[in-house]
């Protein structure tokens, strides 16, 4: 399949003429002059130069890789069809559809830009974080960086102990549970030759507490309603968990509020002065 580069500039300026700031999450701020986001706008949600992105639109430079397809993708909010057409036009075969695919649908990102105030993230139904708020690295820190299988927070739960640290000691009996239980809901689900068979059997063969575990044969153990965090610089912090699910992509989006005048209201306002200070 050969990249049509004259079909893909002009695909890709329409859509970026077609975005306001405020659509990304974006100040739109003053003065501002251009018809939907600048070159320079999209190459930050893209995660690469503007040159780059710039030449792409000016027919220019080499083939994109599929991964800069992914992340032009996501970063002008496409939707599946149009990430499929923007492959297409790459001169790249899309990628699958289904539980396994990372693109997260245009709708949850816009919520999720709208939430600059509020810990929230979107996840895998294996539990890897695709995306997060600053509030919520603030929360629990930069959780997209894993790679692998650690990138699952039920995988790091048996293998990594800085995991559990962020959790309240209490809790930790019943979230090895959980976490168990939804592995094993999942891998049947899924099937054998499915990621979260392979995350289990890894599991069984190197924590002995998750191979108990699994033996209980444990199935709907859910999350409670109230997570309690523990951070290292404003204490414990109990906070409501809203989920928000996409059903074709599997995706779930985490919500993290505490009830006005709480404790835990108050400590996750002074996160939000503490994180924006260490995110800048």
């Amino acid at each position: 399949m050969e990249i049509d580069r004259p079909g893909l500039a002009a695909f890709l300026r329409r859509r970026r003429e077609q975005l306001q700031p405020e659509d990304v999450g974006l100040p739109r701020g003053q003065r501002r002059r251009t018809s939907g986001l600048r070159r320079e706008e999209v190459a930050v949600l893209c995660h690469m130069s503007t040159d780059y992105y710039a030449r792409l639109e000016r027919e220019r430079g080499p083939q994109p890789s599929e991964q800069m397809i992914a992340s032009i993708a996501q970063g002008l909010h496409l939707s599946l069809d149009e990430r499929d057409h923007l492959f297409r036009l790459s001169g790249h075969t899309p990628p699958a559809r289904g539980t396994t695919g990372e693109h997260i649908s245009p709708g949850l990102l816009r919520i999720l830009d709208r939430l600059d105030d509020t810990p929230a993230e979107i996840v895998t139904e294996l539990g890897e974080t695709l995306r997060q708020t600053p509030l919520g690295v603030a929360l629990t820190g930069d959780t997209t960086r894993y790679t692998g299988l650690e990138r699952s927070i039920g995988y790091r739960w048996f293998t990594d102990p800085a995991t559990r640290a962020q959790y309240v000691s209490e809790d930790h009996a019943f979230l090895s549970r959980m976490f168990a239980s939804g592995l094993r809901e999942l891998a049947t689900l899924r099937g054998t030759g499915s990621r979260a068979a392979h995350c289990a059997e890894l599991l069984r063969e190197g924590s002995e507490e998750f191979r108990r575990l699994w033996d209980e044969h444990e199935i709907g153990i859910r999350p409670d309603e109230v997570k309690r965090f523990v951070h290292p610089e404003v204490g414990v912090l109990e906070l409501n968990c809203q989920r928000l699910l996409d059903p074709d992509q599997s995706h779930s989006l985490l919500v993290y509020t505490a009830p006005p005048g709480s404790e835990s209201y108050e400590r996750l306002r002074l996160l939000s002065v503490i994180g924006t200070q260490s995110l800048r």
